[in-house]
């Protein structure tokens, strides 16, 4: 029995990332009360590989979350646990965190979310998912955002919805983006009561940075009179490369990451330059430029810059577009470099 125990520690390191699946990897109790007391999940991982594997650790990102996990190795094909419990002692209000699992032989740790909001006394449905409503579809808000979402992958995100009418609540799609998929569960919604809304953007190779999804739920065969927005931001996936092409990766230098164009009248059209050095060892490309404001635009293409090289990225600033005072507004590059894949630069006016 010994020499079996010593053989499946010694074959722990031989796990890679993709033998591991989880169920999820986020848990959202929706709209609790403080008189609830304490909110529980459990996450379970499922061994796909050939070998053993263990969790060493997992380390919550504050005290008031306890948390107990799967101690012994878990075989091939069998499953293990990490239960956590949020103590729901702080009151009313939001909360979101995070639980981070070590794992035998994966090289980065993962990380598991809890999140939910705690009311001082509980809240009808209307008052918590009535605000952007579509029709008996209750939803707190249509304009949904996901994380960082890297070139091959998926990304998904979760939301309450809820059902505000007398009658089940059957619901589809359509106008759906093509990276896009949606599903609510349990569907149809029954009347009075909430589901979970779950959306997954799949990345496009052709896009990067900011892109905005849309679908529109059709509820009970019936077109609803909106759509939701959900938000994702595309990067590079530099997890793959080693070291030392990693040590051959673009290094943008920027001189300056803000450039202040002092005062101007309100409606003047003024243009801002941003110098940028690779100290990279390879061309450096950027992908795209997202602005906060329209007010402010490219112009012309994003070029290119050798090694050792420098080169310009130029704005048009319509201030007529801005309002009266000092604006600042902040402009993103999403780029080819594993060290800098985003570069975030600042565009600074005061209007008369």
């Amino acid at each position: 029995m010994k020499m079996l125990f010593l053989s499946i520690l010694a074959a722990l390191a031989l796990v890679q990332d993709g033998n591991i699946k989880w169920d999820k990897t986020l848990h959202d109790f929706g709209d609790v009360s403080v008189t609830d007391g304490p909110l529980t999940c459990t996450y379970t991982l499922t061994n796909t590989g050939q070998e053993p594997i263990a969790i060493f650790e997992v380390v919550t990102s504050c005290g008031c979350t306890n948390v107990v996990w799967t101690k012994e190795p878990i075989l091939p094909g069998k499953t293990g646990t990490v239960k956590a419990t949020y103590k729901n002692e702080d009151g009313p209000m939001p909360f979101d965190k995070t639980l981070t699992v070590y794992i035998s032989g994966v090289k980065r740790p993962v990380i598991l979310r809890m999140r939910g909001v705690v009311h001082e006394k509980k809240k009808t449905l209307s008052e918590l998912y009535g605000a952007q409503k579509l029709g008996a579809f209750g939803i707190k808000n249509r304009q949904l955002k996901t994380g960082n979402l890297k070139q091959d992958q998926k990304i998904s995100e979760q939301v309450t919805v809820a059902n505000l009418g007398k009658k089940p609540l059957q619901v589809t799609w359509t106008n759906v983006s093509e990276e896009l998929t949606l599903s609510v569960e349990p569907n149809p919604i029954p009347a009075g009561s909430t589901a979970k809304l779950t959306y997954t953007v799949s990345a496009n190779p052709e896009k990067y940075g900011r892109w905005q999804y849309t679908a529109t739920p059709v509820l009970n065969g019936q077109k609803a009179d909106g759509a939701l927005e959900i938000t994702t931001w595309t990067q590079e996936n530099f997890a793959f490369l080693d070291q030392a092409t990693r040590d051959k990766g673009p290094i943008p230098y920027f001189t300056g990451s803000t450039v202040n164009l002092g005062t101007a009248s309100k409606g003047a059209k003024l243009t801002a330059e941003f110098t940028c050095t690779n100290r990279g060892k390879s061309t450096l490309h950027f992908y795209k430029a997202d602005a906060e404001s329209p007010a402010l635009t490219l112009s012309g293409a994003l070029a290119d810059i050798a090694p050792a090289k420098k080169g310009s990225v130029r704005f048009t600033l319509d201030t007529s577009l801005l309002e009266t005072g000092e604006n600042v507004i902040m402009v993103s590059l999403t780029t080819n470099s594993p060290l800098r894949p985003l570069v975030n630069l600042f565009v600074a006016v005061t209007l008369q």
